[in-house]
């Protein structure tokens, strides 16, 4: 478990800015287990890829995305490779009014990242200045419209409500090689194959095979940040050949693994 980026007692004061913001590098890995606070929060990584969990689905976030956490709803970390850098924003909630109300990933733009950069250099527990100030209202105007783009890009898996399929689904994410097939995972869920299949869809947004494959997608995406060969990771998430996995990989995000990742991690440095 590491320790939060801004201690509790900073982010309940009364006195506390509306918005505060704070950076991290350090090495190894980062983890905070399920948690919640009163703020809302954007969580980002300046390099590498965090593992964002809601009550909502999972996200892996490259340094191109975030994710914003509305008040109160509880959430967990994970970050993946040597060493983690990475920044919060912490948005009291009453300033959180025009901020979605769901979970959601988004792109970072590169006002939002400056502003972000900006913002985690100010005096801890000062006051904000006018200037400031208004720095801080731009910065949650970018959430705002980053959080109203497309999320097509966006490294999402998300959990069913239902409690069979939320059975399932935690299976599949927990061992996404598991190959057990379709007749199996009804029986886990007590339902029938049709209705496991027409449930699944409407909860989710995908079918029970394409959510293992993103599931899969996801996992292998967390182990190669963690330095691990591709023939390994291929093999541990259910593929027969590394063809075959890197043939799903370049279908779902257009490169071979390695230059997908060294694709994000220079897209954000330049």
């Amino acid at each position: 478990m590491s320790d939060p980026l801004l201690a509790r007692e900073r982010l309940d004061a009364a006195d506390a800015p509306f918005l505060l913001a704070a950076r991290l590098r350090a090495p190894g890995v980062r983890e905070t287990p399920e948690h919640r606070h009163a703020r809302g929060q954007l969580l980002g990584a300046d390099r590498g890829l965090l593992s964002v969990g809601t009550g909502r689905g999972r996200w892996l976030v490259p340094a191109s995305d975030a994710v914003w956490v509305p008040p109160h709803q509880p959430h967990s970390l994970r970050s993946h490779g040597a060493a983690f850098s990475g920044w919060s924003v912490y948005v009291a909630e009453a300033e959180c009014a025009a901020l979605p109300a769901q979970p959601c990933a988004l792109a970072v733009s590169p006002l939002l990242r400056e502003a972000v950069a900006r913002a985690a250099g100010w005096p801890a527990g000062a006051p904000l200045d006018p200037a400031q100030a208004r720095l801080a209202r731009v910065l949650i105007d970018e959430i705002a419209l980053a959080a109203g783009g497309e999320d097509g890009g966006r490294l999402g898996l998300p959990m069913p409500q239902d409690p069979r399929l939320l059975r399932v689904a935690r299976a599949l994410a927990d061992a996404p090689d598991d190959p057990r097939g379709l007749a199996a995972w009804a029986g886990l869920a007590h339902l029938s194959e049709r209705s496991l299949t027409r449930l699944f869809a409407a909860q989710t947004g995908y079918s029970l095979l394409q959510w293992r494959q993103r599931a899969r997608l996801l996992r292998a995406l967390e182990r190669l940040a963690a330095g691990e060969a591709v023939t390994a990771v291929a093999l541990a998430c259910g593929y027969d050949s590394v063809s075959a996995f890197t043939a799903m990989f370049r279908r779902h995000l257009g490169a071979a693994p390695t230059r997908y990742l060294q694709g994000r991690e220079d897209a954000t440095a330049d």
